[in-house]
C-alpha cells in the first residue's frame, strides 16, 4: 500500500524497504542508531557498523527488541584505520553483492589535536578521509547495485571551515584548533559528495551522491566539551536550541530513501538557521561548491589514503 506524503516529511514517509541493503557507519549511537533503527523498521537489511563491536551489539539487541521486519548485521569498523576500513570492506563483499546505500554517519567533533593510525590528523582523517577509503573500496559494489546512494553526514560547522591544501592536516599541531578541525572536515565532506555526483555523472552512473546535516542535535558528540564550564553554562540554551536524535537523523534518513532525492542534494532542518526541524532541501556554503577546491581535495586525498576510485 503506497504511503500518503504528509507536508512535513516524517519516518512515516519512509518507503518500503525489504530487499535493500544499507550500511551505517557509526550505528551504534546518536544519529547511526536512528538511522539503522528506521531503515531496519522498514525491512531493510542493515549494517551496523561500529568501532566498537561490543556497543554495536548492544545497539543491535535493543532495536531488534521493537520487532522490525528488517535485519541488522554487527561489523567492526574503525575510520580512523586503513587496515581496518580494508577489512571491513572484504568482509563486507564476501557477504553481500549489492549496496543500495552507503550512508557515512560516523564522526568526531572538536577533539583535541591527535593522529590516526595511519599518522593523519584525527578530525579530517576520520571525518573525511576515512568515509573516502570506504567509498573508494565498494564503489564496484556500488556501481552494480541500481538506484545506489552515496550520503556523506556533514555539519552546519562546514560554514567555518576554510580549506588550507599547504596545511590540510595541520602538520604537528600547527594552526590547530579543534573548531578549525571539525570545520574544515564537514567542508571537505560537501566538496567530496558534490565531487563524487560529477563522478556519476562523467560516468553514466546509476548512482547518486547526497549529503544531510542534523542541525543542533542532542548526540554524544560534544564529549570532548561537555566539561568545560562555558558548555555548562549554555547547556539549558543548547536544549532550548537543540532537537533530540530521532529528529536530527531524519534528513540523513530523508537523504537515503526519499525516492525523490536528486544527486548533488543536501538536506537539513527546515527552522530558525537549520537549527532544528524537519527535513527540507537547503542550500551548503559558497566554498563547499569550489569545484576547483573538490577536485584538488579529491586527488589529495586519494594520495593520502593510497586508495583510487576505479569508476571503470
Amino acid at each position: 500500500m503506497r504511503k500518503i506524503m504528509s507536508m512535513k516529511w516524517t519516518k512515516s514517509d519512509i518507503p518500503e524497504l525489504s530487499g535493500k541493503v544499507i550500511i551505517v557507519t557509526g550505528g551504534n549511537s546518536g544519529l547511526g542508531y536512528e538511522s539503522v533503527k528506521a531503515f531496519a523498521e522498514n525491512g531493510a537489511n542493515v549494517i551496523l557498523a561500529s568501532r566498537s563491536v561490543e556497543k554495536g551489539e548492544l545497539a543491535r539487541k535493543d532495536i531488534l527488541a521493537k520487532n522490525p521486519v528488517g535485519s541488522i548485521s554487527v561489523m567492526s569498523l574503525d575510520l580512523g584505520d586503513l587496515s581496518s576500513i580494508h577489512n571491513f570492506v572484504n568482509l563486507f563483499k564476501s557477504k553481500y553483492n549489492q549496496l543500495d546505500v552507503l550512508l557515512n554517519n560516523a564522526g568526531i567533533m572538536t577533539t583535541p589535536y591527535f593522529l590516526t593510525k595511519d599518522g593523519l590528523e584525527g578530525q579530517v582523517g576520520t571525518n573525511h578521509l576515512g568515509h573516502v577509503a570506504l567509498t573508494a573500496q565498494l564503489i564496484d559494489v556500488i556501481k552494480s547495485t541500481p538506484g545506489s546512494r552515496v550520503v556523506n553526514v556533514s555539519s552546519s560547522a562546514h560554514k567555518y571551515g576554510r580549506m588550507d591544501f599547504n596545511n590540510l592536516l595541520y602538520e604537528n599541531g600547527k594552526d590547530y584548533s579543534p573548531l578549525k578541525a571539525y570545520g574544515r572536515s564537514k567542508l571537505a565532506n560537501l566538496l567530496f559528495t558534490y565531487e563524487l555526483q560529477r563522478k556519476f555523472e562523467d560516468h553514466k552512473m546509476d548512482c547518486i551522491a547526497v549529503a544531510a546535516h542534523p542541525g543542533v542535535s542532542q548526540t554524544n558528540l560534544a564529549r570532548y566539551v561537555e566539561d568545560k564550564v562555558w558548555f555548562k553554562l549554555m547547556i539549558p540554551l543548547f536544549k532550548l536550541m537543540s532537537q533530540n536524535a530521532e529528529m536530527g537523523a531524519l534528513p540523513q534518513i530523508r537523504a537515503s530513501v526519499d525516492p525523490n532525492v536528486k544527486g548533488g542534494e543536501y538536506y537539513g532542518p527546515d527552522g530558525y538557521r537549520e537549527m532544528k526541524g524537519f527535513p527540507v532541501l537547503v542550500r551548503s556554503n559558497k566554498a563547499s561548491y569550489n569545484v576547483e577546491d573538490a577536485r584538488k581535495l579529491w586527488d589529495i586525498s586519494q594520495n593520502l589514503t593510497g586508495i583510487i576510485f576505479n569508476f571503470g
